[in-house]
């Protein structure tokens, strides 16, 4: 049986551990509420852009067609991958760079894939055998839709020079606390709405469709980008909360069983240390 200064001090290392663990759940837990109110509030508006946007692409011609939704063929793809800057939240991490090694080794199999890291886990892990063109984990500092839009602007650039012919967007999109789905949505080109009940929309278009173009498109998707960091945002701290819970709730577990181990050796000890004098006592009396 082991020792019991060393249960003992396996005992308080569960115990600072389970400390730590139940102080960063609260921590994320605070967070979290902050963070999902955002999410919340924004995701209809986002929506929506992305639905009109959607349909005015849809009912442009060749004439008045927006070098945004120029298809061309695939050959260099681009894929954002947004993720944390910090651990300790479960899968959420893992995810996301598992589903971009599956964009690069089954879906984009034989074309040239390039990643953009919004977070620093992505950029530690697809750094070692991917090229990684860009690394914006200092967005997490300040989380404002200028910062973001600066990161879009850029994309967009990337897209309209032809460095890319195409880019994809990898992220988790929040549902509750404990469930986070990952998502592949594509940045660019952007996809026309072919939705029968949107084709049959007849809109009016006031100014002219292209001056539409130029100042709805890049909004919408400095937006779609906004969008999508803020689901991954809140989604991180909704990880890492269930993730912190199981963690005490694990910890308190093994606490009580060492409490017990330590319970019945500190028993065993004092029960051979009675037999012990009841011996000598024995012995003397003989």
């Amino acid at each position: 049986m082991a020792n019991l200064k060393e249960i003992r001090n396996r005992i308080a290392s569960v115990s600072s551990t389970m400390q730590i663990t139940s102080a960063m759940k609260m921590v994320s837990a605070a967070k979290l509420k902050k963070a999902q109110d955002a999410i919340t509030a924004m995701r209809p508006y986002a929506d929506k852009l992305t639905e009109l946007l959607q349909s005015l692409s849809a009912s442009l011609d060749s004439d008045s067609g927006s070098k945004y939704s120029d298809n061309r063929e695939v050959n260099k793809v681009l894929v954002v991958a947004i993720t944390s800057n910090r651990g300790l939240c479960g899968a959420f991490n893992s995810n996301i760079i598992k589903q971009g090694l599956i964009l690069t080794k089954e879906v984009y199999a034989g074309k040239q894939v390039d990643f953009m890291a919004i977070g620093k886990k992505a950029n530690d892990f697809l750094s070692k055998k991917h090229n990684v063109i860009a690394n914006h984990s200092a967005i997490y500092d300040d989380l404002t839709f200028e910062n973001v839009a600066d990161i879009a602007e850029e994309l967009m650039e990337q897209y309209t020079s032809g460095g890319y012919d195409r880019i994809d967007i990898v992220y988790n999109k929040f549902k509750n606390a404990a469930t986070q789905i990952v998502m592949t949505e594509q940045f660019l080109p952007i996809v026309p709405n072919a939705g029968e009940e949107n084709n049959n929309v007849d809109y009016i278009f006031e100014p002219s469709k292209v001056e539409i173009v130029e100042q709805l498109i890049p909004k919408s998707l400095k937006t779609q980008l906004f969008k999508a960091v803020r689901d991954s945002f809140a989604s991180e701290h909704g990880a890492r909360m269930t993730a912190m819970h199981k963690a005490t709730d694990n910890a308190t577990e093994l606490r009580d069983q060492l409490k017990l181990t330590y319970n019945k050796a500190r028993q065993a000890a004092i029960t051979n240390e009675i037999l012990e004098i009841v011996g000598g006592a024995e012995a003397l009396n003989n």
